[in-house]
């Protein structure tokens, strides 16, 4: 199926999501969980991402992870991705408490699209210490996209994973997992990269990218994305594609906060001080930009005409001195 009319067919089924200028939303993608062994990617920024996460969650914001949260391909028993991370889930699960969290699945997490497998591994926990069954994401629905609408503004904001239309990873995904389950997996941990991955291969990642930014143009709509690993945060006159990036980046993890109207770029990573302190910290790597400004190509084509008329009015500024 061509990803235009994939995109469409999710497009249609996107469970809507109001906001206003008073909402905080952050965008977190490919976060890749394991179970903490030699091939789990997540495990060396664990401790950023729950640092992030925490400042997240103790600002108010709503928490969106945009598909492949879980490595369920290399890491098929849920319980085992759980226990690796508790401290993580202890957090998610505070997210779902106050009814502030919002997951896709992905291509990794391609199960959690089956109501059936949240239901026995995410509604509850077994605690092996108090050897009982607790509460983890009771009533959790995991969805394939997000459409959010502004609710003074009417602008939409659409949320998918992107392996839409990506045909290994979605109407081939099988494929895929059974290769990474049974022959990559141990591959991974000597460093082989898997070819068919976007994160890994640059070509197959810009062919993604431009298939995303085609149907983009015809919808004219804002689109949050993850999949292919590269944080992306549009210029003036680009086509409104987002990026969130991903967490098992060597230095560091990316995600998109979308606050007041605003929407941003930011990057968590580890820092030193001189006498040797290590920190975590919070840069902004692109933006605010009010999301007024994506809302369409009419105030895109504005915007690249106002920041040519102010390169203009330097040039004929200089030329006189």
């Amino acid at each position: 199926m061509r990803t235009r009319a994939r995109l469409d067919s999710v497009f249609e089924r996107a469970f809507p999501v109001p906001f206003d200028d008073n909402s905080k939303f952050v965008f977190f993608g490919d976060v890749h969980r394991g179970d903490d062994s030699l091939s789990d990617e997540f495990g060396r920024n664990r401790h950023i991402y729950y640092h992030a996460l925490n400042y997240y969650y103790q600002n108010d914001f709503t928490y969106v992870e945009v598909g492949d949260g879980d490595e369920l391909w290399e890491h098929p028993h849920y319980e085992h991705i759980r226990s690796a991370h508790v401290s993580v889930f202890e957090l998610l699960k505070g997210f779902h408490k106050s009814n502030r969290l919002l997951m896709l699945f992905g291509n990794h997490n391609m199960q959690l699209r089956d109501p059936k497998y949240v239901k026995e591994n995410l509604y509850h926990i077994y605690d092996e210490y108090l050897d009982l069954k607790e509460d983890l994401f009771p009533g959790l629905y995991v969805h394939e996209a997000l459409l959010m609408k502004h609710r003074n503004s009417g602008q939409e904001v659409f949320v998918v994973h992107g392996h839409q239309g990506d045909l290994i990873n979605d109407q081939l995904w099988r494929v895929s997992y059974i290769l990474i389950r049974y022959i990559w997996k141990f591959l991974h941990v000597m460093g082989v990269k898997y070819a068919a991955s976007p994160a890994k291969n640059r070509t197959k990642r810009h062919k993604i990218e431009k298939s995303y930014n085609k149907w983009n143009e015809q919808r004219d709509i804002m689109i949050i994305c993850g999949h292919t690993h590269r944080p992306k945060f549009p210029s003036a006159g680009e086509t409104s594609y987002f990026n969130t990036g991903c967490c098992i980046h060597p230095r560091g993890i990316t995600c998109l906060e979308l606050m007041y109207g605003k929407i941003m770029l930011v990057s968590w990573n580890m820092h030193s001080k001189r006498d040797g302190t290590v920190y975590i910290k919070r840069t902004l790597v692109k933006g605010p930009e009010p999301i007024a400004s994506f809302a369409s190509n009419e105030k895109r084509k504005e915007a690249v005409k106002k920041q040519a008329n102010v390169k203009k009015a330097y040039h004929i500024f200089r030329s006189l001195f």
